[in-house]
């Protein structure tokens, strides 16, 4: 699993007692033999530590609820019922050879002394781990460094661990002042999802440890970006551009005043450095493009336009920032192909495609290209129509010419059934990255066109120098 290569030493994979396909969903993984300790979240009731111990689970994870709030009006009980509740379900856990952790829910609204008795009666019975909750994320630092380090102070042996919710977008602030406060562990997840707002976020927490406190937790940073996209994948929510670590535009720079610095010395605008994340730079043509990265843009395409024609090609990519339009690696190629008056084929092209799709028929698609003027033919299947296709795109490319579809994002220009739609799309190889986009009343088409686009780009850029751009349009036609 990826979690495990990444180095996460505890994974949650699941509440087993939720359903049968959770069940077996965690047993599937506790079967697995990964190094990381296995764990099943569950109630403090024997019947869900039962159900995760049939799963083969290493650990379990307790969660009790503890606010007088959640205890009135949610469980019903008193709050001497649920310190006989926790301990009965420590206990049995504990008898069958369970590393067993409890998570004290609602925990930062728990008033303070009953907590602690909380805390001390678990550890009685045997617990391993103690997760103090911020349920509905109303923690600051400082009061979250406060609320650990006074419970550090009354138990000077516990292993705690944080856990905090970003109702209020201090998930991975409060956990990390948690840690400084004498935590040690933390809970997290990936692109910070979760209830709500979602929890801490795992790849902000454990690049702010390694960059600026200089803590190594032995995750493997390197393999974060690929990490959050196989996530985003694999649960159908995409990460926001501006996430920091792991967003598209985590590691972009488009103003003028910036990539002149970042060509010089990247310090100068990055306090982490892309490959210490998996992700690589992009320097993003745009309204707000300067000089320095736009010839930067164009000179990896092999054009070394006159003064005169960069000044023109600098105006065309303001003039369609400026109506709002983004401005790919595709477009600006167009733009200087066009400017220069060059006129010659894209090594890549499309010669036709076939699709077929419907219900209870596997996504099946079939494409000739022609490449560099060699025509391949291949087929593939994929979850839809378009996946399919740019499967079958990819296949046809030689395996070292290939690029990673990075990102991939469809809106639509018109309304109704016969909509136009923009397809932008994100490619990466190695440590080039190339955006483009295609527009088309079909979806595959669009798609497509996009992808064809972006690998255009990156093919030009491998062409030697004195290859590139040697036919130009003498006088305009």
């Amino acid at each position: 699993m990826k979690l495990d290569q990444l180095g996460v030493e505890v994974i949650e994979a699941g509440f087993a007692a939720v359903s049968d396909g959770e069940a077996k969903a965690v047993k599937l993984i506790a079967s697995e033999g990964l190094e990381a300790e296995i764990c099943s979240a569950t109630r403090g009731v024997k019947r869900d530590i039962d159900i995760a111990i049939d799963a083969g689970v290493d650990s379990v994870n307790i969660i009790v609820p503890t606010s007088d709030l959640h205890i009135e009006q949610k469980l019903g009980k008193t709050r001497e019922q649920v310190l006989d509740m926790m301990a009965d379900a420590v206990i049995h856990a504990k008898d069958h050879g369970l590393v067993t952790e409890l998570s004290t829910e609602d925990g930062s609204r728990t008033d303070r002394d009953f907590l602690k008795q909380v805390v001390g009666r678990a550890l009685e019975v045997g617990v391993d781990r103690m997760a103090l909750c911020d349920t509905v994320g109303i923690l600051t630092p400082e009061k979250a460094y406060d609320f650990f380090s006074d419970m550090r102070r009354v138990f000077p042996d516990a292993v705690f661990s944080v856990h905090c919710h970003d109702d209020f977008g201090l998930a991975v602030a409060n956990s990390l002042a948690g840690l400084m406060a004498g935590a040690n562990q933390v809970h997290a997840t990936m692109n910070g999802i979760g209830e709500r707002a979602g929890n801490a976020s795992l790849e902000e927490i454990a690049v702010a440890l390694k960059v600026i406190y200089g803590i190594e937790i032995g995750i493997r940073t390197e393999e974060l970006y690929s990490t959050s996209q196989l996530v985003s994948r694999l649960i159908g929510m995409p990460v926001q551009a501006n996430k920091a670590i792991v967003g598209a535009n985590a590691f972009s720079h488009e103003s003028g005043i910036h990539t002149h610095a970042l060509l010089r010395n990247p310090l100068t605008y990055e306090a982490i450095r892309p490959e210490l994340v998996g992700a690589v730079r992009g320097i993003v043509s745009g309204k707000h493009a300067g000089s320095a990265g736009l010839r930067k843009s164009l000179g990896d395409m092999g054009f070394n336009p006159s003064e005169t024609e960069f000044k023109e090609i600098l105006g065309q990519v303001k003039n369609l920032g400026d109506k709002g339009e983004s401005v790919t690696d595709a477009d600006l190629l167009d733009i200087a192909r066009d400017v220069l008056r060059i006129q010659m084929a894209m090594p890549l092209n499309l010669e036709e495609f076939t699709v077929v799709t419907g219900n209870k028929i596997t996504p099946t698609s079939s494409v000739k290209l022609r490449l560099n003027g060699n025509i391949f033919l291949e087929a593939a299947t994929g979850n839809g129509p378009v996946d399919a296709t740019l499967n079958a795109v990819s296949k046809a490319i030689n395996p070292e010419q290939r690029a990673h579809l990075d990102r991939y994002h469809v809106e639509a220009i018109t309304g109704g059934t016969d909509a136009v739609v923009n397809v932008e799309v994100r490619l990466r190889r190695g440590d080039r990255l190339v955006t483009s986009k295609g527009v088309n009343e079909d979806i595959v088409m669009a798609s497509v066109e996009a992808f064809l686009r972006g690998m255009n780009v990156l093919l030009v850029q491998e062409e030697e120098p004195g290859r590139r751009w040697n036919v130009k349009i003498k006088e305009d036609m």
